[in-house]
C-alpha cells in the first residue's frame, strides 16, 4: 500500500507539471510567430514521438520492470522542459517538443504496469485504477490555472524553467520512493458476464478504437480552447477553461459505485455521451461553455479508468507493459491527429463536428458483450 501512495504521489507532481503547460504552449508559439496550422503541428508531434517510445517501452517494462523508465522519464522530461523555455523560434519548439513526446512516452505504461501488478483481484485493480484518474484529475484540477498564473507574474521563460525543475526533482524523489519488490502480479480475472470480453488476453483491434478516438476529440478540445475569443484575452482565462474540464472527471471518478459496473459498459456509455457533447457544441446549442466543458470532462471521468480496468482484467500480469503500450499507442496518434486536423478544417467546419464523428465511429466499432459458452454444458445438451 506504501508503493501505491508513493507512485499516487507522483503521478500527481508529473501530471501537475504536464498539464501546467496546455493553457501555456499556444499563446506561447504565437509569441514565438507560429501560425495556427503551424500551432497544431507543434501540438501534434509531441504525441507523433510517442509511437516509437510506445513500442519500446511495451517489451521493456516488461523485461527490466517500471522504476526506471519512471525515473528517467521524469529527469529528462525536466531537462527538456527547461530547454523548451529557452527556445527562439517555433522550429527550436517543434524539435524540443518532439525529443519531449518520445522521452515521456515511458512514463504512462510504466505507472499502469505497477499498479497493475499491485492489484489483489478484478476489483482492486479497478480501484487502483480509478484512484490513477482521481491522482490524474486533481493534478490536472489545479494546473493549468497554476500555469496560467506562472506565466502572467514571471513569464514563459520562467514557468517553464520552474516546472522543469519540479519533473527533475520528482524524478529523484521516485528513485527512493518507488518500491517494486512489493508488487504482486494478480491472477487477472475474466471479467463478469453480460458487460464484458469473455476471454482472458484476447481483446478485438477494434476496441483501440475508443481511446484513439477519445485523445484526437482532446487535441481538438485543447487545439480549440487557447483559440476562442474570450480566452485570447487572457492566459489565465484559459486555464480557468481547462481546469473546468478536470472537475467535471473529478466528478465520476468520485463516484466510487462505477466501479462496480463492467468497464465495457462504462466505456461504451462514456463515449457516446462524450460524443453528444461534440455534437452540441459543433451546432452551438445553448448550453453555456463552461457546463459543456465540465459535461465532457465527466465523460472523460468515466472512460479513462474504465479502459485500463478492462485492459488489465482480461490481460495475464507478465503483459502488461505490451499492453498498456498499446493503449498509449492509441492515445498518442490520437493526440497527433485531432489538433492538425483542427488546425486544418477550422475556416471550413467545425472541428467539434469532426471529434463527434470520430466518438461516433468508435463506439459502433465496439465489440458487443456476450457472455462465454460453457463447453461442458454444450456436451451435456448434444448428448
Amino acid at each position: 500500500m506504501k508503493t501505491v501512495m508513493w507512485l499516487y504521489l507522483f503521478i500527481f507532481v508529473a501530471f501537475f507539471d504536464l498539464h501546467a503547460q496546455f493553457p501555456m504552449l499556444t499563446p506561447f508559439a504565437i509569441s514565438l510567430g507560429a501560425a495556427p496550422s503551424f500551432i497544431g503541428f507543434i501540438m501534434g508531434i509531441y504525441s507523433l514521438t510517442h509511437l516509437p517510445g510506445n513500442l519500446l517501452a511495451g517489451y521493456s517494462v516488461d523485461r527490466f520492470g517500471s522504476k526506471p523508465f519512471i525515473v528517467l522519464s521524469l529527469i529528462a522530461a525536466g531537462i527538456l522542459l527547461i530547454a523548451q523555455g529557452h527556445v527562439q523560434n517555433p522550429w527550436q519548439l517543434l524539435a524540443v517538443r518532439s525529443v519531449s513526446g518520445f522521452v515521456l512516452a515511458f512514463l504512462s505504461p510504466a505507472c499502469l504496469a505497477l499498479l497493475a501488478k499491485l492489484a489483489r483481484d478484478k476489483v482492486h485493480q479497478s480501484k487502483l485504477m480509478s484512484g490513477n484518474g482521481l491522482v490524474h484529475t486533481l493534478a490536472s484540477v489545479v494546473s493549468p490555472a497554476a500555469g496560467a498564473l506562472l506565466v502572467a507574474k514571471f513569464g514563459f521563460t520562467s514557468a517553464f524553467v520552474a516546472l522543469g525543475w519540479g519533473l527533475i526533482v520528482t524524478g529523484v524523489l521516485a528513485a527512493f520512493g518507488v518500491k517494486e519488490r512489493g508488487a504482486v502480479p494478480s491472477t487477472a480475472p475474466k471479467l463478469q458476464p453480460g458487460g464484458a470480453l469473455p476471454e482472458k488476453g484476447r481483446l478485438p483491434w477494434l476496441f483501440y478504437g475508443v481511446p484513439l478516438a477519445l485523445s484526437c476529440s482532446q487535441g481538438i478540445l485543447f487545439f480549440e480552447l487557447p483559440l476562442l475569443a474570450e480566452s485570447r484575452t487572457s492566459v489565465v482565462e484559459t486555464g480557468i477553461l481547462f481546469s473546468l474540464v478536470s472537475i467535471g472527471a473529478l466528478v465520476t471518478l468520485a463516484m466510487v459505485f462505477l466501479n462496480h459496473t463492467p468497464p465495457l459498459l462504462r466505456t461504451t456509455f462514456g463515449a457516446l455521451a462524450l460524443a453528444l457533447v461534440f455534437f452540441g457544441l459543433a451546432m452551438r446549442w445553448p448550453v453555456p461553455l463552461p457546463v459543456s466543458l465540465l459535461l465532457i470532462g465527466m465523460a472523460k471521468g468515466i472512460i479513462f479508468p474504465a479502459l485500463a480496468a478492462l485492459l488489465a482484467s482480461i490481460t495475464d500480469a507478465g503483459k502488461y507493459g505490451r499492453v498498456f503500450s498499446v493503449l498509449s499507442i492509441a492515445f498518442s496518434l490520437g493526440a497527433f491527429f485531432g489538433p492538425i486536423v483542427a488546425g486544418q478544417v477550422r475556416d471550413h467546419i467545425s472541428p467539434y463536428f469532426i471529434a463527434f464523428l470520430v466518438l461516433m465511429g468508435a463506439v459502433a466499432l465496439l465489440p458487443p458483450p456476450h457472455k462465454k459458452t460453457n463447453p461442458t454444458s454444450t456436451r451435456t445438451k448434444t448428448t
